[in-house]
């Protein structure tokens, strides 16, 4: 019997389990990409662009960063162990159900720690220190002055936001050096 494919849904993703894997992985070759049947492989600027998007850390080529998401998940989530959980969480939390279409949140800026993707005038700026720094595919373009409070448009799901709040370190860079 062939393998079932998961028919894909109309706004491009089959499946909930969005992880964030190494470039590259010692002993594994990559085949060509996008091919029908097979997860699709997506490359972001940084760690703090997976987590915005919504990906969590590989349990197979990140396995330290999977323990350690995993770890401070269950104490901010007692009950809802392990990988399913956690993509059936996230899901929710990046996608609205009945469109398909990317989830934004409210909140408080003021609230938010360092790693939090936030949307002003319609274009995503990363939170870090005492700064607003604009995304763009290349590296981080322009730097603003935090403002010292308001509401805004919270791009990374509120989970992750919750995890980096609770100190995520990485063993990846988390951003890219021209946020530096």
């Amino acid at each position: 019997m062939p393998p079932r494919r998961r028919r894909p849904h109309p706004q491009g993703y089959a499946g909930r389990r969005w992880i964030a894997c190494r470039l590259r992985v010692p002993g594994r070759r990559r085949g060509p990409l996008l091919q029908p049947g097979r997860f699709t492989e997506l490359f972001f600027l940084d760690e703090a662009t997976a987590f915005a998007a919504g990906h969590r850390p590989c349990a197979l080529c990140r396995r330290d960063d999977y323990n350690r998401f995993v770890s401070v998940w269950r104490e901010l989530y007692p009950g809802t162990p392990g990988a399913d959980a956690i993509d059936s969480r996230l899901h929710a939390e990046r996608v609205e159900a009945a469109t398909g279409a990317a989830r934004i949140h409210q909140a408080r800026l003021e609230r938010l720690p360092d790693g939090a993707f936030v949307l002003r005038d319609g274009k995503p700026w990363l939170v870090r220190t005492g700064e607003l720094l604009r995304w763009t595919a290349a590296g981080y373009a322009e730097r603003s002055r935090r403002s010292a409070s308001g509401e805004v448009g919270l791009v990374t799901p509120p989970s992750i936001v919750a995890i980096l709040g609770a100190g995520w370190k990485s063993e990846l860079p988390f951003v890219h050096p021209s946020a530096d």
